[in-house]
């Protein structure tokens, strides 16, 4: 087998594996809280799932790959030495995906993006010196990784504590429901529909309008679908159907929140898949320019139609197979749910990840998500699970750079003295 056929045989076994990972891991982000609540069984979750993340990932994943494989370390500085840098995204893949396995088999949630970035860093540190890493980038992944958690808890305790007081246990519960349904769709839709926008910021519909203009009336269309679509669900008859199974200890009108709780599922489910497969096949993509020009790629990559394919099937074979361990640690673990306040923790993590993407920070929406439900926790003092379970989640994300840094460091320094 010559050179190519090796490093481009091994490159996609790696990056499947690294695809495959985050699929069992971090599908956590948009089922979890589904399955915990009860609304979705596994099986759907996984159904559901598998086809939203697979069409993110093949329809609109292309912007994050080039930002990801261009943004952390400073390829300028392999211009002489393509073989390194290909060796070091080789490291890149075999690193990140050893520790995002390993968190899959204990039932941790971590943060594929941190893994990525954390073996980037190092295998750059290594093979280029402290120079080719952009040190500002990974302050604002450092300051975001702290902050954003703190912030989903509170929008998810406020958010959940406002549902509670004056929809759930108000004394006229229906009249209540008449009057909020409709708002709460379109919070939903809204909220959704701003954190999904920028992954359609290059298709523009409407030629004749400019893209901000698109945007704009897009999530307005959303909203008016969204207030009618609550208007119809708002129905007080439908509220004691039979077909609706009331969960144990649970509100009358909870069922109609699981609902609601569907929908922001689906929306993060397929955000998911759109932004966070880059992870995976961005590695891969620089590998194979390299491989293709015998040259650092300096432009804007081109993402390959298979590469995205690859990325997608992989996502959601490791989602079927894998995904279960850390399901169960997000949505049964950390707090007992209902369908109204899983829906408050999916709200407030897609509010949290809109406004750190606003602001420019880079966000793990698996630290976000905890965030939230640790926010709900503290409202329902009683359902608190496990704080021990807290505890190991956090323990792994501040691991999860340091060790990924590291076996981003070690990979590229055996690979370098077996084939440099």
């Amino acid at each position: 087998m010559d050179s190519f056929g090796f490093w481009a045989i091994l490159a996609v076994l790696l990056a499947f594996n690294v695809a495959w990972s985050m699929g069992a891991n971090d599908v956590a982000n948009s089922m979890g809280t589904a399955i915990g609540s009860r609304v979705l069984s596994l099986r759907q979750a996984l159904v559901i799932a598998g086809i939203l993340e697979f069409a993110g990932a093949v329809l609109f994943s292309q912007r994050v790959v080039t930002r990801l494989a261009t943004n952390i370390t400073d390829a300028a500085q392999f211009a002489d030495q393509p073989q390194t840098l290909l060796i070091g995204m080789v490291a890149v893949l075999l690193a990140s995906g050893l520790w995002i396995q390993i968190a899959t088999l204990l039932g941790l949630p971590v943060s594929s993006t941190h893994a990525i970035v954390g073996a980037i860093a190092g295998f750059s540190y290594v093979a280029a010196g402290a120079s080719s890493i952009n040190g500002s980038a990974l302050g604002q992944l450092t300051l975001a990784w702290v902050l954003s958690p703190i912030l989903s808890g509170l929008i998810a305790a406020i958010l959940y504590a406002t549902v509670r007081q004056w929809v759930l246990t108000n004394p006229l519960p229906l009249n209540q429901w008449q009057e909020w349904c409709p708002w709460l769709s379109t919070l939903l839709v809204v909220v959704f529909g701003a954190v999904i926008a920028p992954i359609f910021h290059n298709v523009q519909l409407l030629p004749q309008l400019s893209l901000p203009t698109h945007t704009y009336l897009v999530i307005g269309g959303m909203g008016a679908i969204a207030l009618l679509t609550g208007q119809s669900w708002q129905n007080p008859g439908s509220l004691t159907s039979s077909s609706d199974e009331l969960l144990p200890g649970s509100n009358l009108l909870e069922p109609r929140f699981g609902r609601f709780q569907i929908l922001s599922s689906s929306f993060v489910a397929f955000a998911h898949g759109a932004n966070d497969v880059g992870n995976a096949i961005a590695p891969l993509v620089v590998i194979f320019a390299i491989l293709h020009a015998n040259a650092v790629p300096t432009e804007n990559l081109t993402v390959p139609l298979w590469i995205l394919l690859l990325g997608g099937v992989a996502i959601i074979a490791g989602l079927a197979v894998q995904g279960r361990n850390v399901i169960t640690t997000v949505g049964e673990k950390i707090t007992e749910l209902q369908p109204s306040s899983g829906f408050c923790a999916e709200l407030a993590t897609a509010a949290t990840v809109l406004l750190a993407s606003g602001l420019g920070f880079p966000v793990s929406t698996s630290h976000v998500l905890v965030g939230s439900l640790v926010g709900i926790s503290t409202v329902n003092q009683s359902t608190t699970k496990s704080y021990g379970t807290i505890g190991s989640i956090i323990s792994a994300w501040a691991l999860t750079v340091p060790i990924a840094t590291g076996l981003g460091s070690i990979s590229y320094v055996i690979l370098k003295s077996v084939f440099g």
